[in-house]
């Protein structure tokens, strides 16, 4: 469905990407468009991150988590609200961003990313996949398979515990340094002589604090948004600078 504008009968979607379009060049935009992108996870970090790619021009994203709205995730999450509370995160995600763009095909998978479950994700369809996972388990198992796809891979490091922008960085996976995540999923893979088979950039920073109050009973740690959605814009401006320069590798 093609939405029109009521004044003019214009077609909307290229009035939305006009500013983009200016910088970037109607062949990159409609390339843009092009490509398919996968983001498991749309917690603190991948919300903003498909929120980025869907006001960048991305058309095709499937979103996977399994998880819905909680409380504590109103300070950070982009489709937490009062309002939404309980409701499934992937959903009102996928509502959000038809919102912005109407004509966008938004995937929305309820599902998590573990050994059972990672056939159904039919990875080699994608141009891009990008880690926004919590879990170090399932994490280790998505790096490991992505890299054997031709899909680009870009992965966020740990969010928590941390307040300065400005130490935010992107970096291949064995050079990142002061992010415990990091650390343990390069421990993980030597312990299991499993090693990715090809490098992949990751968002990551070096700064790490401690919680001033440790009475949360799940042992989570801080987070606050400002962060959390810089690493998302960090992981996003890696897809669509890749795809500013390449042509779609899928079929």
């Amino acid at each position: 469905m093609i939405l029109q504008c009521p004044q003019c009968g214009e077609p909307i979607e290229p009035g939305i990407f006009h500013r983009a379009e200016l910088l970037l060049g109607q062949e990159v935009m409609e390339n843009i468009a092009r490509k398919r992108v996968i983001l498991f996870g749309v917690g603190g970090v991948g919300s903003w991150c498909a929120e980025c790619l869907v006001r960048s021009g991305i058309r095709q994203l499937t979103i996977v988590d399994f998880d819905r709205v909680c409380n504590s995730n109103i300070n950070r999450q982009l489709m937490a609200t009062t309002q939404t509370v309980g409701e499934v995160k992937v959903e009102v995600l996928r509502e959000r961003l038809l919102s912005i763009n109407p004509d966008a095909e938004i995937t929305a998978v309820q599902q998590v990313f573990t050994a059972t479950t990672a056939d159904n994700f039919q990875l080699d369809n994608y141009d891009y996949i990008i880690d926004a996972i919590d879990s170090l388990k399932d994490k280790a198992l998505l790096i490991l398979m992505a890299c054997q796809t031709k899909a680009r891979f870009f992965s966020s490091m740990g969010a928590a515990l941390k307040m300065d922008p400005t130490r935010i960085q992107i970096t291949e996976f064995w050079k990142v340094k002061g992010d415990p995540l990091a650390r343990a999923l390069r421990n993980r893979f030597k312990r299991d002589n499993t090693f990715p088979k090809r490098k992949f950039q990751c968002v990551f920073s070096d700064e790490l604090l401690k919680n001033k109050d440790n009475q949360d009973p799940s042992g989570a740690n801080g987070s606050l948004a400002h962060i959390t959605a810089i690493f998302g814009f960090m992981l996003a401006s890696l897809v669509i600078r890749d795809a500013a320069q390449t042509p779609s590798t899928c079929s």
